[in-house]
């Protein structure tokens, strides 16, 4: 670590620096962030990228009595550095370590916490408004990519900003990349402003005088410029038609440009927007080269970028690969994802079928909506969405997807613990936020050749349906040549018994193996069933052995309230029975972030926890007649 990034204990302390410095440290904080996320993996590209800029913002503006929001806040790695968290940096995503976002319980500095894109500006305004109306005096600025802007809430609150507050400031940090390169009408937009050569030329003169004179004099001959340059373009342009005041496109990289510039737009008393061109994964040449790649990823090698060989393939592969094939024989299936080709395997699809593949941006709502308008045609769309982003499109679903009884298969990637990324990219709510909505029919797969056949007996389906797999590895086992359609609703005893009946949803249903296997050693007979549907529940399967067993176990990767456990209890209260039911699931709180077999254990998602509820209700051997839990 270099001499000046060890003196750097808060933003004071970056206050102290000269430019040249300044640039000594940024280099420092680059080759600090190559080293330590190599052991670590995080959103490496991302921050890399907004090194400067971080480093001007936290110059010119003093937080925590500033408020800096950075939209999605995987880019925040910096702010965290300059503000007290260097000597803990090397535990960030870890267990018990830093978090990979913002978030508020974590540092005064983190003045919001965030973990889905399109957020910062609403809030960046709530602050604002909640400052003018308490008669503060405090900065608020919003940081946000490019890609933010392809997210409804972001023009949302642009429609607000200038009739609400008259102190605000936005940036946006241009690097034409969200995971995968920024698609749609906005991105071409942003495109051509910064390709135009006569604004590219003004801009280089501004640059220029900035450097050499500074200060508000240098400023407002680059106003000027920029009123020739828009001249030259449109007769006004867009954030200014929502009464923002647009600066730029300027150096994300120049220091003193970026500096000189909040100094000038701090002292604005109106809604302004600096457009700031960044480049994501700067100064690390396989960064630069594979921006899809560093944008997240594990460890690495620091030297040459190289990862670990790809090892047994991702549920998300799985999925691709399937609806690749599903789709050679059924020209309906056409796919749509929400700026997340690579996330969900989608690449492998557009690779066999371009035309039918659909990047709609960060814009769940309208992706779901826009399924829905192609199902009215007679197409078959699936929506690849993960489980915790399709959450934001939630009345959609209901509204436009079930209440008109539309055939759109939501296919929910990374459902269930996410591990390292923590309570923002947890999947635990969707069978919460789905098992309630009539027509849906919401399916979890113990494997990859289940999840092959889920898929076709969704797209069979007259309806909606839903399918929800956690994020990594697959079970391993042979997929079928052939998928082959499951009858709606049934479910699969993989073994039989007649003490206890444990039901395991998805992948759990290697715990309910484990806990089968347990009870078979203590002298009981357990039945281990494969649930495979949620809704419609298999109520024949479940009765015929609650009235057989002394207790139900159910596991699943899901809050326990609203869940599969839940919903077994309820059927089993509408049949009259009591047999007690031991739910394994999550509590009702958020989870941290930390490695998935750890946190299981944590919080009692075992079989060894379930045999020790279980084992009271076995002996002696009698069923008790218990209410259900």
């Amino acid at each position: 670590m270099g001499t000046l990034l060890e003196s750097i204990h808060s933003p004071a302390d970056l206050k102290r620096l000269n430019y040249a410095q300044m640039a000594s440290l940024a280099e420092e904080i680059r080759a600090f962030l190559i080293q330590t996320l190599s052991k670590t993996g995080g959103h490496l590209g991302p921050n890399l990228g907004v090194v400067e800029l971080t480093l001007a913002l936290h110059a010119v503006f003093s937080t925590p009595q500033d408020k800096i929001l950075f939209d999605v806040s995987h880019q925040a790695y910096v702010h965290k550095i300059l503000t007290g968290r260097l000597d803990r940096f090397e535990t960030i995503r870890q267990p018990g370590g830093l978090n990979g976002f913002m978030l508020r319980t974590e540092s005064d500095h983190d003045c919001y916490g965030a973990g889905h894109a399109g957020t910062a500006l609403s809030a960046a305004l709530g602050m604002a408004v909640a400052r003018d109306m308490a008669a503060g005096n405090e900065h608020v600025i919003a940081v946000a990519g490019d890609a933010a802007f392809t997210n409804g809430i972001s023009f949302e609150a642009l429609n607000n900003i200038a009739e609400q507050t008259k102190r605000l400031i936005v940036v946006l940090n241009d690097n034409e990349w969200s995971i995968d390169r920024n698609v749609g009408a906005v991105a071409r937009y942003f495109h051509r402003i910064v390709t135009n050569e006569h604004y590219k030329h003004l801009h280089d003169k501004a640059t220029h005088l900035i450097e050499r004179f500074g200060g508000k004099t240098a400023a407002k001959v680059v106003r000027r410029a920029e009123e020739a340059a828009k001249g030259l373009l449109w007769p006004s342009i867009l954030f200014e038609e929502f009464g923002l005041e647009y600066y730029g496109p300027i150096d994300g990289h120049n220091l003193p440009l970026l500096v000189e510039s909040f100094k000038f737009l701090k002292a604005q008393d109106r809604p302004v927007l600096l457009h700031v061109l960044t480049q994501k994964g700067r100064g690390f040449q396989p960064a630069l080269d594979g921006q899809k790649k560093f944008h997240g990823l594990g460890p690495y090698d620091p030297e040459t970028g190289k990862t670990a060989p790809a090892g047994v393939p991702t549920y998300s592969e799985a999925f691709a690969n399937t609806l690749a094939d599903l789709a050679g024989k059924d020209e309906r299936i056409v796919a749509i994802t929400a700026a997340m080709p690579n996330g969900t395997g989608l690449d492998f699809f557009r690779a066999r079928h371009p035309k039918r593949y659909f990047d709609v941006g960060i814009a769940e709502e309208h992706a779901v909506i826009f399924a829905a308008g192609m199902a009215t045609r007679g197409f078959r769309p699936v929506c690849a969405i993960y489980s915790t982003f399709l959450q934001r499109a939630f009345d959609p679903i209901v509204h436009d997807v079930c209440l008109q009884k539309l055939p759109v298969l939501f296919c929910m990637d990374r459902a269930g613990l996410s591990g390292d990324d923590g309570p923002t990219h947890h999947g635990l709510f969707d069978i919460a936020y789905l098992r309630g909505i009539p027509e849906m029919a919401l399916m979890a797969p113990k494997d990859e050749d289940e999840l092959a056949d889920m898929m076709k007996t969704a797209l069979e389906l007259p309806g909606p349906s839903a399918i929800r797999y956690p994020r990594g590895a697959v079970a391993g086992v042979a997929r079928k040549a052939e998928p082959q359609s499951i009858p709606l609703g049934k479910a699969e005893v993989i073994e039989d018994g007649s003490d206890i009946a444990i039901f395991g949803l998805g992948p759990m249903i290697s715990l309910a193996r484990d806990l089968g296997a347990m009870l078979k050693r203590e002298g009981y007979s357990a039945a281990v069933i494969n649930p495979r549907f949620v809704k419609p529940l298999d109520r024949e399967t479940l009765e015929r052995y609650a009235r057989r067993v002394a207790a139900v176990v159910t596991f699943e990767d899901h809050v326990k309230m609203g869940g599969f456990g839940t919903a077994v209890v309820e059927a089993l209260d509408e049949m009259g029975l009591a047999v007690p039911v031991i739910r394994i699931g999550w509590p009702d709180q958020f989870i941290e972030h930390g490695k998935v077999d750890q946190l299981r254990i944590r919080y009692g998602l075992s079989a060894e926890a379930a045999l020790k509820q279980a084992l009271p209700l076995l002996n002696p051997k009698r069923r008790p007649t218990l209410v259900a839990s």
